[in-house]
């Protein structure tokens, strides 16, 4: 069984959603989840935003825009009566529900609910769809087998405690639709895995039943070499390992969710990044081998803030990194990169909301230098410790770059440089023609 994850440009229009069937084999036993349709979220976001702020009058105005955009889209999608008058059912209800959240107290509870609705919302409509078409298909509501733990983290076992009987229940169907990014926490309550959660979900399914593939579809042919939106002549990489997706999802690649590539590690499930643009296209299949000897892709994260400790203390003494790393700890703070000399820690961090109380208490430990608006190069591939004469090759590329930090033998796979964005761009280009 296969899981195929198709994300909001591919269900982004009706006509778009109509053409996923050339993708979607519906005589093959697979799972599709799909994400809200595009730009439905951010409406989404906005409408809790202003049921927070207090302002029904906004959260009301904003509802019947985001429902006048889906009375549009089901007359295009459902064009049998029968069917148009099921859609209008669905998007009555789910706006029904939204608006009615102003005759309640709104909290972050009723906040999580109303971001539930765009996958609710892509979905069930897709599955009228299929129905007007006569094609046999299942809903499955992610929330029936989707949850996480006290840490906020998703249970594998419980995804093929719940999610198993769900599939045994209907033997002779093929096609089963589920919500990408919705789940239930620890409490109960309706829950999401984060912006680009719907990766995340197509994994953990994957994990979860032991499929024998996952499917990412987007609307890029796979992960490329480097950024296409600023670098002429990027290819796709046809294949990476586990570890090597990973660097580069995490450190800029928006193709995959960071965190989607883990359960399917854990478990063995291959992972194909398609482009629904271009089915045909190969792609990139992710395993856990990959080539070895060579220099897979260039990836780049903005938004980094770096930070300087210096102290004469620090100088062997016992213990002083891990009350440095405590702090960061204390304010749930993920650090990214990290160097080290005689007297200083510099250290990159990404999430800056507790940046103030964190300088405060990093002052007991010596003086402390903040630079902003800074982005992290991360050139990923075969850097093993016996290989010898890449880091140079990337050191040489960006000689004319003032460089922030650098970070190396971290990990097998990852070389990551420090620069202000300003000089983003050109570092890119510059790598690419250097190192491709």
């Amino acid at each position: 069984m296969k899981v195929l994850k198709f994300g909001g440009t591919s269900v982004g229009s009706p006509e778009r959603m109509t053409k996923l069937l050339d993708i979607i084999d519906p005589t093959e036993r697979q799972i599709v989840v799909l994400s809200a349709v595009s730009g439905t979220t951010n409406n989404l976001v906005e409408i809790g935003q202003a049921y927070l702020a207090g302002d029904k009058t906004r959260a009301t105005e904003l509802i019947k825009t985001l429902k006048d955009k889906y009375e549009i889209f089901i007359k295009e999608l459902l064009t049998k009566p029968e069917f148009l008058a099921q859609g209008k059912e669905v998007i009555d209800y789910h706006f029904g529900l939204l608006s009615n959240l102003a005759n309640d107290l709104f909290t972050t509870i009723e906040d999580k609910i109303i971001l539930a609705q765009g996958e609710l919302l892509s979905t069930t409509l897709y599955h009228v769809y299929l129905k007007q078409i006569g094609v046999p298909s299942v809903l499955l509501p992610a929330l029936d087998f989707m949850k996480t733990d006290e840490d906020s983290e998703p249970v594998v076992d419980y995804i093929t405690e719940k999610l198993t009987p769900l599939l045994a229940k209907h033997p002779n169907n093929n096609l089963f639709i589920t919500q990408g990014y919705i789940c239930r926490n620890v409490f109960g309550e309706i829950d999401n895995l984060r912006r680009g959660g719907s990766d995340y979900t197509a994994s953990l399914i994957g994990a979860g039943i032991r499929s024998e593939e996952v499917q990412i579809w987007t609307d890029i042919d796979g992960m490329h070499n480097n950024d296409p939106r600023i670098v002429k002549g990027t290819k796709p990489i046809a294949q990476l390992s586990f570890d090597e997706a990973a660097e580069l999802a995490y450190f800029g690649a928006k193709i995959l969710h960071p965190q989607s590539v883990f359960p399917a590690q854990k478990y063995k499930i291959p992972v194909r990044l398609l482009n629904t643009m271009d089915p045909q296209a190969a792609g990139t299949l992710i395993t856990n081998d990959s080539e070895k000897d060579k220099i897979k892709s260039i990836a780049a994260k903005d938004g980094i803030t770096a930070i300087k400790v210096q102290s004469s203390r620090m100088l062997l003494a016992h213990g002083f990194l891990r009350k440095l790393f405590e702090v960061f700890e204390r304010y749930k703070t993920s650090i990214d990169m990290i160097t080290t000399s005689e007297v200083a820690v510099s250290l990159t961090i990404d999430d800056t909301t507790y940046l103030t109380e964190i300088k405060k208490e990093l002052n007991a430990f010596g003086s402390v230098e903040i630079d902003e608006n800074q982005t992290i190069i991360c050139v990923v591939g075969d850097f093993g410790v016996e290989k010898h004469g890449y880091a140079a090759k990337v050191l040489e590329a960006v000689k004319h770059i003032p460089l922030r930090m650098i970070s190396y033998g971290g990990s097998d796979h990852n070389l990551s440089i420090l620069i202000k964005t300003e000089e983003k761009t050109e570092a890119l280009r510059s790598l690419h023609n250097r190192l491709f």
